[in-house]
């Protein structure tokens, strides 16, 4: 059964502005619930904390969780890394004040879709190598992974609401600075490090031109002994994927396996 939620208006200081935050929380006694950073899509440059509500309610009603969806910085007023950097101060805040929300900073997750799952990927990149806390989970929704675009799939034949020219755009306003495209925190994909990343769940779509950069990340998370979960969705395009009930279902059953209350479920 789905949970009952309260949803909270939140500003904090972000990296270079303030930044809003919207904070979901599941109504239910007893355990704590385990902490969703959420972060929506818009390639960069684009998006707000409303565009991708259907997922972050989703995940807060039946993982459930405490969701706290981040409305980070876009470009190209504030280019790379000011979104990463939000992100991350987001995050120190959730965990800050889990215990006002009755949640357990040892069980964080981070999600997004589109830009949003490169932040996801690329925060939980960072988390690792900073060592300040630790991120147990990632989901990651037709994240965008390659800003050198060599990783497409075949476009003849193939019907998708994601363009490669408009891509392009969305990457040069993040990425001003050529070098900053072979940077892990914004192109996780060229990252040869990925050894002692969370466990990872990737949700591709069938009529996306970008489905194989996300495909090819997770065969190197494989290979580098990541736990990684990855399904390809038949009949659905890049945009559709967030709000596509089957890859929520699969989001929202990662994050009750993987964040799951070591004094009560397994993992």
């Amino acid at each position: 059964m789905a949970a009952t939620l309260e949803i909270e208006e939140i500003q904090i200081d972000g990296h270079a502005q303030r930044i809003p935050l919207r904070v979901y929380r599941p109504l239910r006694a007893g355990a704590s619930l385990p902490i969703v950073l959420y972060f929506h899509g818009g390639g960069f440059v684009k998006g707000s904390l409303a565009d991708d509500e259907t997922a972050a309610l989703y995940i807060a009603r039946h993982t459930p969780a405490l969701v706290v969806s981040v409305g980070y910085s876009l470009a190209p007023e504030y280019p790379f890394p000011a979104a990463l950097e939000d992100g991350y101060l987001a995050a120190l805040w959730a965990l800050a004040h889990a215990h006002v929300y009755h949640a357990d900073p040892r069980r964080l997750g981070v999600a997004g879709h589109d830009a949003g799952g490169n932040l996801a990927a690329c925060l939980s990149l960072m988390v690792r190598d900073r060592g300040d806390f630790a991120v147990v989970a990632q989901a990651l929704l037709a994240p965008l992974l390659d800003p050198s675009m060599t990783r497409v799939a075949d476009e003849r034949g193939m019907v998708s609401d994601v363009e490669l020219c408009d891509c392009a755009q969305f990457y040069r306003a993040y990425l001003p600075k050529v070098s900053q495209r072979l940077h892990p925190y914004a192109a996780p994909i060229e990252c040869r490090r990925l050894a002692g990343l969370p466990s990872v769940m990737i949700a591709s779509a069938e009529h996306d031109i970008l489905h194989l950069e996300a495909e090819r990340y997770a065969q190197a998370l494989i290979a580098a002994g990541v736990h990684t979960q990855i399904t390809r969705h038949r009949n659905v395009s890049h945009y559709g994927l967030v709000s596509h009930q089957p890859a929520l279902d699969d989001v929202a059953a990662f994050f009750k396996r993987r964040l799951a209350d070591p004094a009560g479920e397994t993992h």
